[in-house]
């Protein structure tokens, strides 16, 4: 299973606007992905591609997080979230 962390880049943290770009492209892998604050078990992970369980994470600027995949071209794909979650895509 591929694992990176992240930092969460966006001021206003992992809500609307980054969120649903975040779940968006989760959504369009053909891969699982979840996501978790680090320090979280990774059998309580939400699914990334999940707009409502990104948001109920919690997660503030400045929040590390642990996504995780498995498949063929997870560590591809992890590395084009972690791009995502750490832009600050309220300064655009």
């Amino acid at each position: 299973m591929a694992e990176r962390t992240a930092v969460i880049a966006s001021r206003v943290g992992l809500h609307a606007r980054p969120a649903a770009i975040f779940a968006e492209a989760a959504g369009e892998l053909d891969l699982e992905v979840t996501i978790a604050r680090e320090g979280e078990p990774a059998d309580e992970a939400l699914d990334a591609s999940s707009i409502l369980s990104l948001m109920g994470l919690g997660a503030e600027h400045g929040t590390t997080v642990v996504l995780r995949a498995e498949g063929e071209g997870a560590d591809a794909a992890l590395e084009q979230l972690v791009g995502i979650l750490e832009t600050d895509h309220d300064a655009e």
